[in-house]
């Protein structure tokens, strides 16, 4: 393939790189203080060279992206919803283990982020519950007066009685 200005000839392959390079740098800012360990996680797939290896790295990179936006994922069958924080963390995990073989899919990564799943969603619980109990005594405290208030109140309807010619 020849450039249409200059004759310079263009590997298509090289082109094609480039674009991946550019989504790669794209999907950067997605994973936030988490970049490093993700990046750590996806150099568990065997990601060298990298000129050869863009397009496996910006599937991989989408796919973590689209975890780190949902917040979501699938483990047989189940779906588990996990925080920004959570697979941050599973990544880490996941990066400082040693591999004999590199990774094939994210199936590691999953089972690693199932637990944290489970203790966030045991926290939110909790936290939920003691937010709605807290809620429902100040409900409960909101109905009930003070001993001073309910004086005045006698007293008030004791005048409107008397003026009332009762």
């Amino acid at each position: 393939m020849n450039c249409p200005r200059c004759g310079y000839e263009i590997d298509p392959l090289e082109v094609r790189g480039d674009e991946d390079l550019v989504a790669i740098i794209k999907l950067w800012p997605i994973f936030g203080k988490h970049a490093s360990a993700v990046w750590a996680y996806l150099e568990q797939f065997n990601l060298r060279p990298l000129a050869k290896r863009t397009k496996k790295l910006r599937l991989l990179l989408e796919e973590m992206a689209g975890l780190f936006q949902t917040g979501r994922f699938k483990y047989q069958k189940a779906v588990y919803e996990i925080s920004q924080d959570g697979i941050g963390d599973a990544a880490a995990i996941v990066a400082k283990k040693h591999f004999e073989t590199p990774l094939d899919s994210h199936n590691y990564l999953k089972k690693c982020m199932i637990p944290i799943a489970e203790r966030e969603r045991e926290e939110a619980s909790r936290r939920a519950e003691r937010d709605l109990r807290r809620r429902e005594d100040e409900l409960r405290g909101a109905g009930r007066i003070s001993e001073e208030e309910a004086r005045r109140n006698r007293e008030s309807v004791r005048d409107i009685i008397k003026g009332l010619g009762g």
